[in-house]
């Protein structure tokens, strides 16, 4: 089985179909407005990236890839910068830089576990699974306070869910178990579609002068 088939499909997707997207988003700091699908487009196709990076680094820890790994760590820091860049033009330098740095914790929890699960310890599992916790909580305060459309338990619900599906795929490299990871990976990449689409449209109605 291609167990790297869903993904590759997904860079393929992401290079070739939206690759210009990031670079065009910087009009957004410019007067003229845009539509709600480019935002939408631009913040579901760096929620993909998160999700293919961030997979590449527990499919690494699982084969103990340290070269592969320290590269798709890389591009997972990238990745984190441009999703905190999208919301600048919005909130401003510090809640873009506050979100960069809740998205780096979201990723350290995502490793540890992932260490902690190829190393069979327990009690660091439990220790990630805290840190996913608090992380959960902070990013669902940070963006009710910055946006009256975004409820707190609403975006809590999002990301813990999200938070559910790396754990899961994380059980079952380690586990082995690629056909039920090819199962979770289409979940995984619809969810986060929901959470873009979600930050998307709260922007648009906080917003409604910035789009057309």
């Amino acid at each position: 089985m291609n167990i790297l088939r869903g993904p590759m499909a997904l860079l393929i997707f992401t290079v070739v179909g939206l690759g210009g997207c990031a670079h065009e988003w910087s009009s957004m700091a410019d007067p003229h407005p845009v539509t709600e699908a480019d935002l939408q487009a631009v913040l579901r196709d760096e929620w993909s990236r998160h999700l293919f990076w961030t997979r590449n680094v527990v499919l690494d820890n699982a084969k103990n890839d340290l070269r592969s790994r320290d590269f798709a760590e890389k591009a997972v820091a990238a990745n984190a910068r441009d999703i905190a860049r999208t919301f600048r033009p919005f909130y401003g330098e510090a809640a873009s830089d506050r979100l960069h740095t809740l998205l780096t914790k979201h990723y350290g929890a995502v490793k540890a576990y992932s260490q902690a699960t190829v190393g069979g310890n327990k009690r660091q599992q439990d220790v990630a699974m805290a840190q996913f916790a608090s992380n959960t909580d902070e990013i669902a305060a940070f963006f009710s306070g910055i946006n009256p459309h975004l409820s707190k338990d609403a975006v809590r619900d999002l990301f813990a869910a999200h938070v559910d599906h790396h754990v899961t795929q994380i059980n079952k490299f380690q586990n082995r178990d690629y056909a039920g990871e090819e199962e979770t990976w289409p979940v995984m990449e619809h969810h986060v579609y929901g959470i873009a689409d979600a930050l998307a449209a709260a922007l648009v109605k906080q917003f409604p002068a910035k789009f057309m």
